[in-house]
């Protein structure tokens, strides 16, 4: 899934390397806890949103059996109550192939957009007759769920996906496609316009950029390439996200599986609305993928997973519009293993961070969804 693209070619605007700082803020964190209320399933890669009337958005792919499987559906909770107590989730989507990586955003107008997309990373398990060694009814859930439709069929709902509502949620639109994806979808801009930063996965899987919306996510249109640093292969960018900073610069982060800062994360600017882009550079930042966010105050900050020990996530925060970032807060680092992370994080209005990832805990083989109630010092 993650090998999708091939050369870039684009002229680029130059910006210097972002370097680390020494941390200027410590945090606190109050309390972790479990929201996922279907222990029976795994549950990854949420994103969670604050809507301008306070409520809480928390969206995830749910409904799975695991990591890589066919049963994955989009699945949404809400929250009243600044996270303490969380709606029973309500399904989506529930395309006939595995739905993953889902991102939710409220605009201006306050319409909500979901995103997604769908796989069929699954069907090695059937090629290399892996189902073969499995008992009897998990190869029966396995055929089921596979041969639901015809094989020409599966591939016509691989895509990137979007679904709009303009009701708040009540009803939603049928899936439609967003041209790029990325596990935390697009974000709202200053002008009015939607930007969405991701990979056009499923499609020449050659593109790595940011689309724009002028019509409230109604419609998708390119804008512009993301540059590739020189000596890398963007086939090994993936999954990026993008905020837009206090002074108009459009900060996008990147994935990277390069062999030059491989897992760590890269880092490219836009200073004319999203046209043109630098160069993707290093941060000094080990972890993937990144969630970004403009504080209360005009700070910025990324929340990403650290998949190596202590296993869990961390934060930093910009004060100059993302030029540098602080030494790593650690809001968990309890994880047992790598399979955790794609935190994203809200404000709310006392100045208090919740973020929220996914982990499988020791002794289970279902992820669940935790959050974490944290603050600035």
């Amino acid at each position: 899934m993650l090998r999708q693209t091939t050369t870039l070619g684009l002229s680029a605007i130059l910006v210097p390397h972002v370097r680390t700082q020494a941390a200027k803020s410590l945090a606190k964190v109050h309390d972790i806890r479990i929201v996922s209320l279907r222990p029976n399933h795994y549950h990854g890669w949420p994103t969670l949103a604050r809507r301008r009337n306070g409520q809480l958005l928390l969206i995830c792919t749910g409904g799975r059996e695991g990591h890589v499987c066919p049963f994955g559906q989009v699945e949404l909770m809400r929250s009243d109550d600044d996270g303490v107590t969380w709606s029973f989730p309500r399904v989506l989507l529930d395309l006939a192939i595995d739905d993953r990586d889902a991102g939710i955003i409220e605009t201006d107008k306050g319409t909500l957009l979901a995103t997604t997309f769908s796989s069929l990373a699954y069907e090695h398990y059937f090629r290399k007759g892996t189902i073969n060694k499995w008992d009897t009814a998990r190869q029966a859930r396995w055929r089921g769920v596979h041969n639901r439709i015809s094989e020409a069929e599966r591939k016509a709902q691989l895509g990137t996906w979007m679904l709009r509502s303009i009701d708040g949620g009540v009803t939603w639109s049928t899936p439609y496609d967003s041209i790029v994806n990325s596990p935390h979808g697009p974000i709202q801009l200053t002008d009015g316009r939607q930007l969405y930063a991701g990979k056009d996965l499923w499609k020449t899987g050659k593109w790595i950029g940011v689309c724009e919306s002028k019509d409230d996510g109604k419609s998708w249109q390119k804008l512009a390439q993301i540059p590739t640093r020189p000596g890398d292969n963007p086939a090994e960018y993936h999954e990026l996200h993008a905020i837009e900073a206090a002074n108009g610069t459009i900060v996008a982060q990147i994935r990277n599986h390069n062999a030059a800062n491989n897992r760590e994360t890269l880092q490219s600017e836009s200073t004319d609305g999203g046209k043109t882009w630098s160069l993707p550079h290093a941060t000094g930042i080990w972890g993937l993928p990144s969630h970004l966010m403009r504080l209360k105050n005009g700070r910025l900050l990324t929340s990403y997973g650290y998949r190596r020990k202590p296993f869990g996530n961390q934060a930093r925060i910009s004060d100059d519009h993302g030029k540098t970032w602080s030494d790593p807060i650690t809001i968990s680092g309890d994880g047992t293993n790598g399979d955790l992370g794609y935190p994203s994080s809200v404000e709310l209005t006392d100045g208090t961070m919740l973020t929220a990832w996914y982990e499988q805990l020791s002794g289970n083989s279902r992820a669940v969804l935790r959050l974490a109630k944290w603050s600035l010092l």
